[in-house]
Parts: structure tokens; C-alpha cells; sequence
């Protein structure tokens, strides 16, 4: 029995809808010049299985349209939305792995696993994922705050940063910290885990307490940061993020 098949698809501005659906079919890529061939599978949603293709041109009309993924977020179930994020980062990986980074022979893809092969010397590549710790540091009944300079909008959020190699979690976010913005922590708790495909992003959230210091910004990272408590905060970042989700679930028990 043939098994129903949807489609993604990527674009320089995110993802190509018809009408206000991301979810796709081939008499689509028919229309916007796409080989159903040429697609990389996801998975399965809803009982059909999910499979990505990019679109590298401008040149479609409607009811054909493109939007970002952060604006996505708001139209869409979380199921849907969670094979969105994955098809855009499958689709960055292929776009960035199209050559053997070993010998520059074109790769291609591997039947029932995720990754990219070299014919010609059998290196194998995976997409790519980049660990972020996030947390939001305590102090009494205050937590610490920072804006960013590089932040879309003036909202103050939870400090975050890569994890270096050779770090534990831990010392990732205590380093991050120190750097950002001058205090000393402990008492880290795990929180939970998110996927951030910008572009390629895994968060994982953190609490933490203050131990000693004070708030000092590089000027680099942060522009500003402050104490604040549950009932005086700033704009913070939408609920779609981890970042928010630390902030409420600390402003739940501060109440």
C-alpha cells in the first residue's frame, strides 16, 4: 500500500506555504518547478510520511507565499511545527554538505540513516547539532536578566552560550556567566531541553543560584543586566522559547 507523502519546502525566507499550510504535496512542487525525487525524508505526521525540498528561486505566486519560522510558530499545531524545525535543518545540512569535506567528492545520501556518505573515501557526515546552555541564575527573590545588543527586540532574557569543547554542561554555564556578566554560581539544577533550529541549536536549560559578585557586563555579549523580581519584570522573549518557560516557571514559585 503506497503510504501518503508531505513535503516541506525550504526557502531563503523559511518555508513555502499554500494559502496558511507549510504541508505541501507533489502537484506543489510540480507547480513551484520541484523533483519529489530530489527530496530528503524527515519522518512521519499524521500517518503520511514528511520529506523536505528546498527552492533556491523567488519566482512563485499565489497562493504560494513564504514565511518565516519564528511567524510559523503561531499558525500551526506543535506537531507540525516540530517537522517544520526539522525539515529547515535537514535542509541546511544537505545545502552545506553537498561535498566531501574530506576529498570534495559529491556526497549523497545514505538509505535509513540520517547523513550524508562520500562514495569515494567513506567519510560520513551527520547534521549538525550545537549545544546551548541557557539558565537563569537566582538570587533571593530577584533573578538576573540581560539584554543583548544583538536582540531583535529591547527584551531582557536568561544568559546562554556554546558549549566548548572538553566542558560539561555545568562548567559551560558557570564560564558563561563569569564572561557575561562577572558573578560567581552554583547550585545548578537541569530544567529541561529545547531544539532551536537558528539554525541548528539544541538549549539546554538550566537554574542556578548566585554565590558571589556582582553584575558587571562585557559590553560585548550584554549590553545591560539586571536584578529583577516576579511582579517588575521587562519584556521578556514569547512563549515559544525555553528561555520564557525558565522565567515563568521561576515567576510561578517567587509568587
Amino acid at each position: 500500500m503506497d503510504i501518503a507523502r508531505v513535503f516541506f519546502v525550504t526557502h531563503r525566507q523559511g518555508l513555502v506555504l499554500r494559502g496558511e499550510s507549510p504541508l505541501l504535496d507533489e502537484r506543489d512542487l510540480i507547480a513551484l518547478g520541484l523533483d519529489a525525487t530530489r527530496g530528503h525524508r524527515i519522518g512521519e505526521l499524521g500517518g503520511a510520511t514528511t520529506w523536505v525540498c528546498s527552492l533556491a528561486h523567488d519566482a512563485f505566486e499565489a497562493p504560494y507565499s513564504a514565511i518565516g519560522l519564528r511567524a510559523l510558530h503561531a499558525m500551526v499545531d506543535a506537531a507540525v511545527f516540530g517537522s517544520a524545525m526539522r525539515a529547515v535543518q535537514l535542509a541546511g545540512f544537505v545545502d552545506t554538505h553537498r561535498f566531501c569535506g574530506r576529498c570534495a567528492t559529491p556526497t549523497v545520501p545514505v538509505e535509513g540513516e540520517r547523513c550524508l556518505r562520500c562514495p569515494a573515501c567513506e567519510l560520513t557526515s551527520y547534521p549538525r547539532i550545537s549545544p546551548v546552555v541557557i539558565g537563569l541564575v537566582r538570587r533571593g527573590d530577584r533573578a538576573l536578566l540581560a539584554r543583548s545588543p544583538r536582540f531583535p527586540a529591547p527584551f531582557f532574557s536568561t544568559l546562554a552560550g556554546f558549549v566548548e569543547i572538553g566542558e560539561t554542561l555545568e562548567e559551560a554555564l558557570a564560564r558563561e556567566v563569569r564572561e557575561e556578566v562577572g558573578i560567581e554560581i552554583g547550585a545548578i539544577r537541569y530544567f529541561g531541553s529545547q531544539p532551536w533550529p537558528y539554525p541548528h541549536q539544541l538549549m539546554i536549560g538550566f537554574m542556578a543560584e548566585w554565590t558571589s559578585g556582582e553584575v558587571r557586563v562585557d559590553g560585548v555579549e550584554i549590553a545591560e543586566a539586571h536584578w529583577f523580581r516576579a511582579g517588575e519584570l521587562p519584556l521578556v522573549p514569547p512563549p515559544m522559547s525555553i528561555a520564557r518557560q525558565l522565567i515563568d516557571a521561576w515567576a510561578r514559585e517567587a509568587r
